[in-house]
């Protein structure tokens, strides 16, 4: 079953967050826009090379409103070790969730059950706490900030202009569509 449009489920987990250990809950997904950032490990190789770009691009991300949340089932304390030892990790001023238990994992149904460990998951929730996107990729396969934040542009587009759709390769300020019996058969 899809994830698209369901509510985010309840989880609670420790963060790294500033340097800080903070509590986060479903309930920090809810009022603004957030990205969940799920990855396999802390201290490992494409990891680093997506949460740096992520954190390359946080600043964009927060102009749009959105808060991201990388996530792991290693714990804060792993994330923390790791942000103090690694150039890279060193960057990331977003929150670094810890999922030890696989609860988060397992809500977002990306727990790889005989690893204990997450697959490379992205999903983007509106401010009413319901998931949007869903993006799964194969453990090798990094991703792309900018993509990402041109579906997340994309997603809040919808989101405030009901009837409007956006069509392939859609960035900011190009033209929708308005689905209608009219476009049918015509594009």
């Amino acid at each position: 079953m899809s994830l698209i449009n369901t509510e985010v489920k309840p989880f609670k987990a420790t963060a790294l967050k500033a340097g800080k250990f903070v509590e986060v809950t479903e309930a920090n997904l809810k009022g603004g826009w957030s990205v969940v950032f799920f990855y396999p490990a802390d201290f490992t190789f494409v990891c680093p090379t997506e949460l740096e770009d992520l954190a390359d691009n946080y600043a964009a991300f927060q102009q749009l409103g959105v808060e991201i949340y990388s996530v792991s089932t290693d714990t804060h304390f792993s994330h923390k070790a790791w942000h103090d030892t690694s150039p890279a990790i060193g960057k990331i001023g977003y929150t670094m969730v810890g999922d030890p238990t696989h609860a988060i994992s397992r809500n977002f149904d990306v727990l790889i059950e005989d690893a204990g460990l997450a697959d490379r998951g992205t999903f983007v929730v509106d401010p009413n706490g319901r998931i949007q996107i869903v993006e799964i990729t194969a453990g090798g396969i990094g991703r792309d900030a900018g993509e990402l934040l041109r579906k997340v542009k994309a997603a809040q587009y919808v989101h405030s202009h009901p009837g409007e759709v956006c069509p392939a390769k859609w960035q900011e300020g190009a033209e929708t569509l308005a689905p209608s019996l009219d476009l049918v058969g015509k594009i």
